[in-house]
């Protein structure tokens, strides 16, 4: 159990890092589609960003909870960008859009 009663379960560092290079794999194909170039600090902060959305989205692990009002600023094609992701994973909330939301809007400001 988690620290706010959710049950978690158990996922293999395997397991998260196949899942986390799947969903990169996509992210790949859709920064390309859209024309988004993160430089190779956004790439990283991205890829950790990515799995750690992996081990919630196996384990079941909540997020902290998060304040939409700070995501207000976001562009609506990039919340729909990264709603893309999150949808890929088949299983999390939309507040991890709006925290992936913030990697996507830096890459597109390249």
């Amino acid at each position: 159990m988690s620290s706010n009663g959710a049950s978690v379960q158990q996922a293999t560092p395997e397991e998260i890092q196949a899942l986390a290079d799947t969903v990169m794999t996509q992210i790949a194909a859709i920064y390309a589609q859209h024309t988004i170039e993160p430089n190779a600090v956004q790439q990283q902060m991205l890829a950790s960003h990515v799995h750690a959305m992996a081990l919630r989205s196996l384990t079941g692990e909540p997020l902290p909870e998060v304040e939409a009002e700070l995501f207000e600023d976001i562009s609506p094609e990039t919340m729909q960008l990264a709603q893309q992701v999150v949808d890929l994973f088949g299983n999390l909330p939309r507040e991890e859009a709006w925290l992936l939301s913030v990697h996507i809007e830096v890459a597109r400001s390249n």
